[in-house]
């Protein structure tokens, strides 16, 4: 199992790669490119899934420009330094815990 959280640091030297599902519920839901820039500079990795597939990916968690929380699914691509945006959301407080950090039970 490989530890995604230990490539965090090396981000900075991945391409971003959006996928079309993604690019629609970006635009469907108001969330732009540089969101989820900030999102990959400044959030933190609140659940790992290494075993997903085509590709190991994390769950995002952070905020927006304009401080509304988001989520996003990326998919990392490690031999060629990429990561893809699979999926972003603004997330419920329904379904949240901890400042949007933990799936409520």
């Amino acid at each position: 199992m490989p530890n995604l959280i230990a490539l965090v640091p090396t981000w900075h030297n991945f391409d971003v790669e959006y996928r079309v599902h993604s690019t629609r519920r970006m635009f469907e839901r108001g969330i732009t490119d540089k969101d989820i820039e900030n999102l990959l500079t400044n959030g933190k990795v609140i659940e790992q899934y290494p075993d997903d597939y085509p590709l190991p990916s994390v769950l995002l968690n952070g905020y927006t420009l304009t401080d509304k929380p988001l989520h996003a699914v990326i998919a990392i691509n490690e031999p060629e330094s990429k990561l893809i945006v699979v999926t972003t959301y603004k997330p419920s407080i329904n379904k949240w815990i901890d400042d949007f950090s933990r799936r409520k039970i």
